[in-house]
């Protein structure tokens, strides 16, 4: 898969600490680890992306 234009790095991501970056193309949103840009790229639909980031806003997935 290949995503045009920027890749913006996590601002949680420390220098030191696991880090990814996510961009996008035209029908998907890639995630991949900042210090193995080659070593693949999740891809999600810009819906299902959206309700993963809901879900993070919405504390979903935090540690019960």
């Amino acid at each position: 898969m290949k995503i045009e234009g920027d890749w913006r790095k996590s601002s949680y991501s420390g220098p030191e600490s696991n880090c990814v970056e996510v961009g996008s193309g035209p029908a998907v949103v890639g995630v991949r680890d900042t210090k193995d840009r080659d070593g693949g790229t999740l891809a999600f639909s810009r819906q299902s992306w959206r309700a993963f980031l809901d879900g993070v806003r919405r504390r979903r997935f935090d540690a019960r």
